[in-house]
């Protein structure tokens, strides 16, 4: 069974789809923790995302696509994903599709999680001390602007 999680940043993706592999023994797919992971292995990958980040970017769909492709076509993670935060964009998206029909999976669930500003406020401030994570600085300018976040609207 392959499940998106959709929500904001601090939304509790992260948390959902951690319960929900170790219930249905699937594999999480977050793009965060991906990008991280390139980082810190200070691949070539890494170090476009670090220059990326840098130059106040986000990461090119490019990129996160090619290191879901990897995933999605590993035999042994085939109907055993749970997308956390992927996809984020309509270009995303679409290559999803395309992957899905390569690989012969499909998505049996679809989940937004609706958090209202505040406790995303509140988590990411949270998490950005205890985790130290430099992708939660962005969100912190949120304070004081607009929060709006939706699902693409994919149908």
């Amino acid at each position: 069974m392959n499940i998106i999680l959709f929500g904001p940043p601090g939304a509790g993706k992260g948390t959902q789809s951690k319960y929900l592999v170790s219930k249905l023994k699937n594999f999480q797919v977050s793009t965060g923790d991906i990008l991280r992971e390139e980082i810190k292995n200070n691949s070539e990958i890494g170090q476009q995302i670090t220059n990326n980040m840098n130059e106040g970017k986000f990461v090119s769909d490019e990129i996160v696509n090619s290191l879901i492709e990897k995933l999605m076509l590993d035999p042994q993670k085939k109907d055993k994903l749970i997308f956390d935060g992927y996809p984020r964009s309509l270009s995303q998206a679409q290559y999803l599709d395309l992957l899905l029909d390569k690989s012969n999976q499909k998505i049996d669930h679809i989940f937004f999680l609706n958090v209202n500003k505040d406790t995303i406020i509140e988590r990411v401030e949270k998490r950005k001390t205890l985790e130290n994570r430099s992708d939660d600085i962005r969100i912190l300018f949120l304070k004081d602007m607009t929060l709006t976040w939706k699902p693409l609207d994919l149908c």
